[in-house]
């Protein structure tokens, strides 16, 4: 479920879509994804009855943000799926199991963006691939830009990001419970990057 995140993501490779109204830096920048502000958050149906929300710890990767050709924008991210937190000890240790991600064997998934179209002055849909119990499928996110500006504390410029998308995840091989468990899952992710020097 909480797989589509990646992002995770990331989706977070969401950040690859802002327009050069957006920014006034130059173009190619190197940005770092920081762990400690960045949320992804899974949503799936349970039996009918609720949305159970997720959340996914672990983030990493970066993106580069050209802001004179943003479609040449990239990102990659990776998910640490031994981070997955839903609140309920059993049901963490159940997530990570074969039934559902398979940690032992597959430890992380990966989002990584293959195009970016400008929709707004601070929005874009980005598209990629997530790769997900070694099954590698696309994935697309609606982006916004929520911030962008120096750090207060550590002086870095900073931009976040918002995204959300959903995945199917018996394309990746999670049948378990299908449908009561709900088949699709709903991505919300928030993140901030920091501007390597």
């Amino acid at each position: 479920m909480i797989q589509s995140i990646k992002k995770a993501g990331v989706a977070l490779a969401i950040v690859t879509g802002l327009s050069g109204a957006a920014f006034s830096a130059q173009a190619a920048d190197t940005y770092k994804l920081d762990p400690s502000h960045t949320s992804v958050v899974f949503i799936v149906n349970h039996l009918g009855f609720s949305n159970f929300q997720g959340r996914l710890g672990g983030a990493s990767g970066e993106l580069t943000l050209d802001r004179e050709n943003p479609s040449a924008s990239s990102a990659t991210i990776t998910i640490d799926l031994n981070q997955i937190d839903s609140g309920v000890e059993a049901l963490d240790n159940h997530l990570k199991t074969a039934d559902f991600f398979n940690v032992e064997e597959f430890p992380t998934a990966t989002f990584k963006s293959t195009s970016v179209e400008l929709v707004g002055d601070k929005s874009a849909t980005v598209t990629g691939n997530l790769t997900l119990l070694g099954e590698t499928k696309p994935l697309v996110l609606d982006v916004t830009l929520t911030g962008e500006g120096q750090h207060p504390m550590t002086g870095d410029q900073v931009v976040g990001f918002s995204a959300s998308g959903t995945m199917t995840r018996s394309e990746y091989g999670m049948t378990y419970l299908v449908p009561g468990v709900g088949d699709d899952v709903a991505l919300q992710i928030s993140s901030e990057f920091a501007k390597q020097k």
